[in-house]
């Protein structure tokens, strides 16, 4: 019985690993929304790290939590750090490119709850009086973060803040 059992497990780890090698080696999760105000409204939202207390998701989600700005909080080089509960870990921000009222490009560093180098690049097409923006994050897997894909998935984990994001962007580009 004793071999059975452990045999069970060996064959379960087995498939683990082998579903993790199967994942790919990037991971990617976008949103988008359109916002009826100009680009310039938007991407000084964006653009500015002190302006993210208006629309950012992870604001609710800890509003104890501890943030720290860089001597310059907008445009390229801009940076910016927190330090919160479980719901928002530990990190920081960099602004590595700033094409004015089109694209925003950040370097994006978790420390806490799970250490993660990626990109987030922020774009903004005007349509008509409208703004597409569309918000992408994409970074490296190692394989142990394969193996956490095998139960969860990134776009649902991270995909519903960039909506709600979002939602809280165009509410605050729309204001008057």
């Amino acid at each position: 019985m004793l071999k059975i059992v452990i045999g069970v497990i060996v064959v379960l780890i087995a498939g683990v690993l082998i579903l993790a090698a199967m994942k790919p080696d990037v991971f990617r999760v976008e949103r988008s929304a359109s916002i009826k105000a100009p680009p310039e409204k938007v991407f000084a939202l964006i653009n500015d790290f002190k302006a993210w207390m208006a629309w950012s998701p992870w604001e609710k989600k800890d509003p104890a939590m501890k943030r720290s700005y860089g001597a310059v909080t907008s445009g390229k080089g801009a940076t910016y750090g927190w330090d919160g509960n479980n719901n928002v870990g530990q990190g920081s921000m960099e602004i590595t490119d700033a094409l004015p009222s089109s694209k925003i490009e950040l370097k994006l560093d978790f420390v806490k709850p799970m250490e993660g180098h990626n990109t987030v690049v922020f774009t903004l097409t005007p349509q008509g009086e409208m703004t597409q923006v569309a918000w992408v994050m994409q970074g490296p897997t190692p394989f142990i973060g394969k193996i956490f894909h095998v139960f969860m998935d990134m776009d649902k984990m991270v995909g519903g803040d960039f909506e709600a994001g979002l939602a809280n962007l165009k509410a605050a580009a729309e204001k008057n």
